[in-house]
């Protein structure tokens, strides 16, 4: 792994992008975004975790945190360890699931090819963080996080994407609450 990709100041602001092993479009239903939004507001209230940005899409989330507790690396793979887990148990469970065996058998082929993975492969390995050490590259990671989905093409506004924190930047907290800090003004 490159030496960019590492946290390596505990106490830094950082920006990640993960992703659903193969791209997958997962995240196409209610449940499976409060799957995210729940353990979110788990790891805020337990684990130290301040959220400064987020935005949850089909096959992907993007978040700038910061660990309290000085523990990034950790908090991102408990974070990943617990929803991917949640996930499979929500597909399994979910009567209108219809691409529940499409979708098992995907994150099962996913996780043969890894050699300690037992049974699925929910996320892929990688977070990419990147830490955030000027107000310019705050707002410019801002920007691309809450352009996303315009440029995906599901909404013309960003505020129109409700997995998003460009509501708490309009003063709506709809999904999640989210840190605030001066230097993350728009």
């Amino acid at each position: 792994m490159s030496r960019k990709y590492k946290f390596h100041n505990k106490r830094g602001l950082y920006f990640v992008s993960f992703a659903t092993v193969y791209w997958i479009d997962v995240f196409t239903r209610q449940q499976y975004f409060e799957v995210l939004a729940d353990s979110i507001r788990y790891c805020r209230k337990e684990k130290g975790m301040e959220l400064y940005c987020y935005c949850f899409m089909p096959s992907h989330i993007h978040l700038i945190f910061r660990s309290a507790n000085e523990k990034p690396m950790e908090l991102l793979r408990d974070f990943k360890r617990y929803t991917s887990k949640k996930m499979i148990e929500s597909i399994v469970n979910n009567p209108q699931e219809s691409r529940k065996e499409w979708l098992l058998w995907m994150f099962e082929k996913a996780g043969k090819a890894i050699g300690n993975v037992t049974q699925y492969q929910f996320w892929q390995h990688h977070n990419q963080p990147i830490e955030l050490w000027s107000e310019e590259v705050i707002k410019q990671k801002i920007n691309y996080i809450h352009q996303n989905p315009i440029v995906l093409g599901f909404v013309t506004n960003v505020v129109d994407w409700k997995y998003s924190s460009a509501r708490n930047y309009q003063d709506d907290p709809t999904v999640l609450d989210i840190d605030t800090a001066g230097f993350l003004a728009n």
